[in-house]
């Protein structure tokens, strides 16, 4: 890491984890809003971890605000999250890229009802699909989402995504073209995220219990259980309630300053068991 600072720390379609990181962490519009285009240059580092090895790649003179990264087949796909209208992009809460190439993007609700000039913003439906080059492949006309919380992108076939105000946890199946969504209800209020294999759904806890998890099963198809409240600490037995997450797959991401925590379901149920 050097002097740089951590942005993001997200799972791959490859199972590898990319942290994004910056050499210095640009300034606020009057103190409050994020800045799209920046007023000099600074440069990005992406780590590549995977369990044997960590590959650095440096970008260097770079413009603009950058928040997320993915891969992109042989490439990195680095996605600025908020924006001045200017063009097509907007407020983006999260972004997962499958294998093939599809690039999820989920929206906030600045992202959704627009602001700072925009009139129809492009992420007003709450969840899209691209493909590499931007066309649109998939938008979200089943869920009435004012805020996407959380989104899983398992593969092609199989997406999960978690929306205000239903607090409903939705199933995109069957890709893109001929896709159906089937929804259900977790019972659990403002979730940041959630892991799943299919049958087991691993939730941050919500509203006033960020930081701990709800281990869940779907014991019937479209209804969950009440659920199992787990708690995770850090090799100091301390708990790990301040770390950043990320969710993809069943896979559970936590990073908390310059270390990198992983968890499956399958290991967590395995444990519990």
């Amino acid at each position: 890491m050097g002097d740089f600072k951590i942005v993001s720390t997200q799972w791959g379609s490859d199972g590898k984890v990319y942290v994004l990181l910056i050499n210095q962490v640009p300034e606020r519009e009057r103190d409050m809003f994020v800045q799209t285009h920046l007023n000099q240059t600074y440069t990005y580092k992406v780590l590549i971890v995977s369990e044997k090895h960590v590959e650095e790649v440096v970008i260097w003179g770079q413009t603009y605000n950058y928040h997320y990264v993915q891969p992109l087949h042989d490439h990195l796909l680095l996605v600025g999250a908020r924006c001045t209208y200017y063009g097509n992009g907007d407020g983006i809460q999260s972004v997962q890229v499958t294998a093939n190439g599809t690039i999820w993007t989920s929206y906030f609700d600045e992202g959704i009802f627009g602001n700072y000039g925009w009139s129809d913003p492009i992420g007003s439906c709450g969840l899209l699909a691209w493909d590499e080059q931007g066309n649109k492949l998939y938008e979200n006309r089943e869920a009435d989402i004012a805020d996407c919380y959380a989104l899983n992108v398992v593969n092609e076939d199989q997406v999960w995504f978690y929306y205000y105000t239903d607090f409903e946890l939705g199933c995109i199946s069957g890709g893109t073209v001929d896709s159906k969504v089937t929804f259900v209800k977790p019972n659990i209020s403002g979730s940041s995220g959630f892991s799943t294999d299919g049958y087991h759904f691993l939730f941050d806890a919500g509203y006033g219990k960020h930081g701990t998890f709800v281990l869940k099963k779907m014991d019937k198809p479209g209804r969950l259980t009440k659920g199992q409240k787990i708690e995770l600490v850090n090799e100091a037995n301390k708990p790990l309630k301040q770390a950043r997450q990320d969710f993809r797959e069943q896979r559970l991401l936590l990073s908390e300053e310059n270390l990198l925590y992983q968890l499956t379901i399958e290991e967590l149920v395995y444990r519990l068991d």
